[in-house]
């Protein structure tokens, strides 16, 4: 093979690199974090006043993980008290594995999740609750494995 010969083998091999990598790009999936971002922007300072309401607590938001349940526990100022709100499970991998779910905790507090029509992987939960007219907001992470 002579050297004109191989400066068009590279020149192909070259340009067919490009035409995969044009095509690949253009098949990626891209998400935004939420599809309302510039609304959900504006009502940020809401958000930033309920996670210090949150932090304020006397602790933190449990999200657990054993066997075939998802356990959540309140803050002891919750127990007893009406509590509504979301649980945002947000997987920034994947926006089909998203699930929200209704706060319905027990009087100590306590709420318990099946994992059926989880999938494997990490998740930000983030919790938007109400109690005695105040709005709470808090983030923790969790793994589910299967």
């Amino acid at each position: 093979m002579n050297w004109g010969n191989k400066i068009l083998l590279v020149f192909l091999v070259f340009a067919a690199g490009i035409f995969y990598l044009v095509y690949r790009s253009m098949h990626v999936n891209y998400e935004l974090v939420s599809k309302e971002y510039y609304k959900d922007e504006i009502r940020y300072q809401d958000i930033i006043d309920a996670s210090k309401r949150a932090s304020a607590l006397s602790k933190k938001i449990e999200v657990s993980e054993s066997g075939d349940i998802i356990a959540v526990q309140l803050p002891d100022e919750m127990k007893k008290e009406k509590v509504t709100g979301v649980m945002w499970f947000y997987c920034a991998a994947d926006e089909r594995k998203d699930r929200r779910i209704s706060m319905q905790p027990d009087e100590h507090g306590a709420q318990q999740i099946t994992k059926t029509g989880f999938a494997a992987g990490s998740y930000v939960v983030k919790f938007d609750w109400t109690s005695k007219n105040m709005r709470y907001y808090a983030e923790e992470p969790l793994t589910i494995l299967q």
